[in-house]
């Protein structure tokens, strides 16, 4: 009798006419099974058309359906006994609960239906929450945040961190703050002689640091009779500057008075020594 009923099934391409032809056939079906003697005992009524179910029926969302009226809520097609999800007491096909219902990554826009990932107040999947800069996936060491971008540790301390004033490299940790820069305390040497300030004071020049020493040379402010810086009152003589004091006669160590000298092979005399050594 069942493959009767199949064999008269019909394509037929009005979906209402072929739901009254599927009644009919029901029916008739039905009737025929009584008048064999075959008691044909509803299993209940289909939560969709309300009619009894007396055939193969499905088991869903607590109630009883015929088979081709447990279809998607959204696209119509029936569910029958796939995999299917409820939201709010209504079935839905896979495709179409994902597509309406699932979070969305924030990378490629597409439906999240496996593993999520939420970061930055976004969902994600795992595979395309990775570093803005250099495309790798976030490790063990997780990620750091830039305008609303994500980044590994390298990149964001190589783009973002304040670069050392001495060598250029990114301060990451311990620095030093001078002349309105930040500086790797090895770094922060005078310029010369590569020496640490021990005492916390230095001298600048053209946005570089210099001990007492190297500062004055490079300024030509180095007395010339003992080497040393000239911080207070300096006489020029010669082409080089002199401490007061140290501007004295090579001979007899008088301190000399400037323009009240005689110079000779590079070297500075009172006048009575230079008559007494060079006069003819």
């Amino acid at each position: 009798v069942v493959m009767k009923a199949d064999a008269s099934k019909k394509q037929l391409p009005d979906k209402q006419d072929h739901k009254a032809s599927l009644d009919s056939m029901l029916g008739g079906l039905e009737q025929e099974l009584q008048d064999l003697g075959i008691a044909t005992v509803p299993k209940g009524h289909c939560a969709s058309c309300q009619k009894p179910i007396a055939g193969k029926m499905i088991h869903a969302l607590g109630q009883s359906w015929h088979p081709e009226h447990f279809v998607c809520t959204h696209c119509k097609e029936e569910i029958g006994s796939s995999p299917f999800f409820e939201r709010s007491g209504l079935a839905y096909c896979p495709k179409d609960y994902h597509h309406l219902f699932s979070p969305r990554c924030a990378y490629c826009a597409a439906p999240i239906v496996d593993k999520v990932l939420t970061a930055m107040n976004q969902t994600w999947h795992p595979e395309h929450f990775f570093c803005s800069h250099c495309g790798e996936v976030f490790g063990a060491e997780g990620f750091h945040e830039k305008d609303k971008k994500p980044y590994c540790r390298k990149d964001f301390l190589a783009m973002f961190s304040p670069k050392c004033g001495g060598c250029n490299r990114p301060v990451l940790e311990n620095y030093l703050s001078a002349m309105d820069n930040v500086w790797h305390p090895e770094c922060f040497v005078c310029g010369d002689c590569f020496s640490s300030f021990s005492t916390g004071s230095f001298f600048e020049l053209d946005g570089r640091p210099f001990c007492e020493l190297h500062y004055h040379n490079r300024r030509g402010t180095l007395c010339h009779g003992c080497g040393q810086p000239i911080t207070g009152r300096c006489i020029s003589a010669m082409g080089h500057k002199f401490h007061p004091e140290h501007f004295v006669c090579a001979f007899c160590l008088t301190q000399l008075s400037k323009g009240i000298f005689r110079e000779q092979n590079d070297k500075t005399y009172c006048k009575s020594c230079f008559n007494k050594l060079f006069s003819l």
